[in-house]
């Protein structure tokens, strides 16, 4: 049984491949075919990757990745792909793999982190990789004469990409901590010198996010005010076995992989935006079972009986889900 709500993809060639930091490399994306869909700052696109697990079994990877190109040139979109210490597979793939001139397929550009315009101020806060959604945000923000700054946390040249760039670009709206050199951002004092109105968005490694998160909260900021972004690949957990209702078919998720990449293997489309926990797309019905949730998104309510199989796992052997 395959329950369907795929979303269209995108066929697009690889132009363009750099390296902008030891551990990330920009990749360059142009259309084959019909021109690129338009976007918004803060926009992101899921990536399929095709190839080979350890044991040389077909496999596929779907990773989502924030455009970091001026959302008012699409000609072409840009990505940047750190290469993980531990990969489970996606981040390795397109490091090793990935040369100008292939093609990949990709989903339409959607957002879950569009900067509120009628914000008083704007405060970035990025770690690492994590500047790449404020790439897309900046040519905007400066167009509109918008009051911003830019904190960007980062280790040296390992994942410092694009910071001589933007030190330039923005002048003293850019301050860098590079820890390297002994640099690090303190969130409390940063945090408690905002203007009322000011909204702040962060995206970077999640010590970094709860930083944020924590240090606003207990300074008595509204969580309406509090903008997060994560990618982060799903922790490994306990292999478990899936049940679906309708059909009867039975599934294996490996220690791993996710739920979600599980169902996919199995053909079962579950609708997704952002395969982190944070958009809602994938919430399922757990009929029976319990769950260990990891997600950002679900209320204490919704997880009596609910999962976000992208990044959420079982915490009993088995589960049920409505599908």
């Amino acid at each position: 049984m395959t329950v369907s709500h795929s979303v269209n993809t995108l066929k697009v060639k690889v132009a363009a491949v750099s390296a902008v930091a030891p551990t990330i490399k920009e990749f360059t994306l142009e259309s084959v075919g019909a021109a690129l869909p338009p976007f918004s700052p803060g926009s992101h696109i899921v990536v399929t990757m095709s190839g080979s697990d350890a044991n040389g079994k077909a496999k596929k990877w779907k990773n989502a990745y924030s455009l970091l190109s001026d959302p008012r040139n699409t000609d072409a979109y840009k990505i940047a792909v750190r290469l993980q210490e531990v990969s489970r597979g996606g981040s390795e793939f397109m490091h090793s793999q990935v040369q100008v001139g292939d093609v990949l397929e990709i989903t339409p550009p959607a957002n879950l982190f569009a900067p509120l315009w009628r914000a008083k101020k704007h405060l970035l806060i990025a770690g690492g990789v994590g500047i790449t959604p404020f790439m897309s945000y900046l040519p905007e923000m400066q167009r509109q004469g918008a009051d911003f700054e830019l904190h960007y946390c980062f280790r040296g040249k390992q994942t410092g990409a694009y910071a001589e760039e933007l030190q330039q670009t923005l002048g003293d709206a850019c301050v860098p901590y590079d820890a390297d050199a002994g640099t690090r951002c303190d969130l409390a004092a940063l945090l408690k010198q905002q203007p009322r109105g000011t909204h702040v968005y962060v995206c970077g490694p999640e010590l970094l996010i709860e930083g944020v998160r924590q240090n606003a909260a207990q300074m008595g900021y509204p969580a309406s005010l509090i903008h997060f972004e994560e990618f982060a690949a799903p922790k490994p957990g306990a292999p478990f076995r899936v049940t679906l209702k309708h059909s009867g078919q039975t599934i294996d998720v490996g220690a791993e992989e996710s739920l979600l990449e599980a169902l996919e293997a199995a053909a079962i489309d579950v609708p997704n935006m952002c395969r982190g926990g944070g958009c809602g797309q994938c919430q399922t019905k757990v009929i029976e079972g319990e769950v260990e949730h990891r997600d950002n998104y679900l209320g204490a309510a919704e997880r009596a009986d609910c999962i976000m199989p992208c990044v959420s796992r079982a915490k009993s052997k088995t589960l049920m889900l409505e599908l």
